[in-house]
C-alpha cells in the first residue's frame, strides 16, 4: 500500500497540489485522472520521488519516503516498476535486452538466470517470440506490452503506468488495460495509473482518485463513479454523450 498524507508541492511559489491525501491498495488497479493542470502528472511524479515536496508524506507500506537514507531510496526503487507513456525503450537495444535492462542496473543475477526471467516476462505479456527484434520493428501495442514486460521483470512491489494507452487504438487499449490488471491482480502489486481515458476508468478503475486544480476533488471505483453527485466529476466524466448514455442505463438498471 501507498498512504500519501497533505501532500504539497509548488514550483516558483505557484501551488501545484494542495493537500492530497489518499492510498493506493495492493492488488488493485489504483487510477490517477483529471483534467490538463489538475496536477496528476506532477503527483505522480512525487510519488515516483522524481519531485521532491514542501509538506506531507508519502509512505511505501509504513516507509515515510523523506525519511529514508540514500541506500534504502536506492532499495526501494529497485521494487518500482514503471511504464513510461511512450514506453520509452532504447532504440539501439533488442527487445530482450530493454527488458533485461532493469536486471542488470539493480540484481547480480547470473546471465543465465536474467535470460530465464527475461523469457518468463516476454512469455507471460504474449511475446514468446520477440527477443531479437529491435524497437523499430515493433507495433505500438507491442511495445507497449514490452514496456510491461521490463516494468515487471524484477518482481516489483509497486507498479506505476503513465498514460499507457496514449496512442493506441481502442481494441489494443483494452488489451493493455487487462493485461495490467492481470499483472496486478496475479502478483499483488499496487499499481497505480495515471489516465485521461474513460475508456480504462471504466475498465479497470478498482480506485479512482479524481484532482481537480491541486485538490483531491473526488475518490472511489468505477462502480460508485456512476453514482456520484459531485459535479467537478460529472463534468469531467459525461463530457461524452456515450457516458451519459451509459450512466443514464446504469442507473436504471440498479433502482
Amino acid at each position: 500500500m501507498i498512504e500519501v498524507k497533505k501532500l504539497h508541492k509548488s514550483f516558483s511559489g505557484v501551488e501545484v497540489l494542495k493537500g492530497i491525501s489518499t492510498s493506493f491498495e495492493k492488488g488493485k488497479t489504483n487510477l490517477i485522472i483529471g483534467q490538463s493542470g489538475s496536477g496528476k502528472t506532477v503527483f505522480l511524479k512525487c510519488l515516483l520521488g522524481l519531485f521532491d515536496y514542501e509538506k506531507g508524506t508519502i509512505a511505501y507500506d509504513g516507509q515515510i519516503f523523506s525519511q529514508l537514507t540514500e541506500d534504502q531510496k536506492r532499495n526501494l526503487r529497485a521494487k518500482i516498476g514503471m511504464v513510461f507513456q511512450g514506453s520509452a525503450l532504447f532504440d539501439s537495444m533488442t527487445i530482450a535486452e530493454n527488458v533485461m535492462f532493469p536486471l542488470r542496473m539493480f540484481t547480480k543475477q547470473s546471465k543465465s538466470e536474467m535470460e530465464d526471467r527475461v523469457d518468463f516476462v516476454l512469455k507471460r505479456v504474449n511475446l514468446d517470440n520477440a527477443h531479437n527484434k529491435m524497437p523499430s520493428e515493433a507495433s505500438g501495442g507491442m511495445q507497449k506490452r514490452v514496456a510491461i514486460a521490463r516494468a515487471i521483470v524484477n518482481n516489483p512491489k509497486y507498479l506505476f503506468c503513465d498514460e499507457p494507452n496514449s496512442g493506441l487504438d481502442p481494441k489494443t487499449a483494452i488489451v493493455i488495460d487487462n493485461l495490467i490488471q492481470e499483472i496486478t491482480d496475479e502478483y499483488q502489486i499496487t499499481t497505480v495509473i495515471n489516465s485521461h481515458d474513460m475508456n480504462s476508468v471504466m475498465e479497470i478503475g478498482e480506485k479512482i482518485v479524481f484532482l481537480k486544480n491541486g485538490l483531491k476533488a473526488w475518490e472511489g471505483s468505477k462502480e460508485t463513479i456512476f453514482k456520484t453527485d459531485n459535479e467537478v466529476v460529472t463534468d469531467f466524466v459525461y463530457s461524452s454523450n456515450l457516458f451519459k448514455k451509459v450512466r443514464k442505463m446504469y442507473i436504471e438498471e440498479n433502482q
